[in-house]
């Protein structure tokens, strides 16, 4: 087979990323291409914010800021009149916190999980829970329409991520491509990537209690080769840090 035949078989049936790194350059002004976290100084860092069509990951510690950071890109895509969903692994949302960073509650689809962060002895039954959460994000992205999908898995067992099987995350990296749609994968620590999403991983600073640190871990091949790291301060107005859920 030719090449140029094999490149557009390839391109219909949206597997020619998988071929080059060197993917185009997403415009930073296009809210189609990108969603915007609500953080100008973190969006000239990302090329315009998560983009939209990949699976990106959030990643953190409690309390280093991964949460303020999710709510503030909420409620950035609520107020540009997008739908919102959140796969909230177990049950952890805070919904006043949400308010209060002015993310429009009416515009926002809240998937709640059974999961423990300390089965005991029920791991099996946890395990299963995790496979729900998968399933739940599946059904959401294949809905469609909504601008950003969020699955919260940060304080999921460790074990019970490694357990799930190796395909789960490229699955749902397929069904993100070439939709309208930008995912995000919260967590503790890197899990999953599609080739053109980005891995932002947030620390809490020292010196001063409104400022987070971020670090893109790995970005967009065409706009940043190399680990990025920037201290960032969140719009304060959005959501006072007193008012964090725990798992912040």
């Amino acid at each position: 087979m030719a090449r140029p035949a094999l490149e557009a078989l390839l391109r219909e049936h949206r597997l020619d990323r998988t071929l080059t790194t060197a993917l185009p350059p997403l415009d930073p002004h296009d809210e189609g291409a990108v969603a915007s976290t609500g953080c100008s100084g973190l969006d000239a860092q990302l090329g315009g914010g998560f983009p939209r069509g990949q699976l990106s990951e959030l990643i953190g510690l409690r309390s280093a800021g991964r949460t303020t950071l999710l709510l503030q890109t909420l409620a950035a895509a609520t107020a540009r009149g997008e739908l919102v969903a959140v796969i909230d692994a177990l049950d952890m949302f805070d919904v006043a916190s949400a308010v209060a960073a002015k993310v429009d509650i009416d515009r926002l689809l809240w998937v709640r999980g059974h999961m423990t962060a300390h089965p005991g002895l029920c791991g099996d039954t946890n395990q299963r829970a995790l496979e729900q959460v998968v399933r739940a994000l599946a059904l959401v992205l294949q809905a469609g329409s909504f601008g950003v999908v969020v699955c919260d898995v940060a304080e999921a067992p460790a074990e019970a991520l490694r357990r799930l099987p190796f395909p789960t995350w490229l699955r749902i990296q397929r069904m993100l491509e070439g939709s309208q749609t930008a995912g995000v994968l919260l967590g503790r620590e890197s899990m999953a990537r599609s080739s053109a999403g980005l891995t932002v991983r947030v620390d809490r600073t020292a010196d001063e209690a409104r400022r987070i640190q971020t670090h893109v871990v790995r970005a967009r091949a065409s706009n940043q080769t190399a680990r990025d790291r920037k201290s960032t301060r969140l719009n304060s107005s959005h959501i006072p840090l007193s008012r964090m859920p725990s798992s912040a």
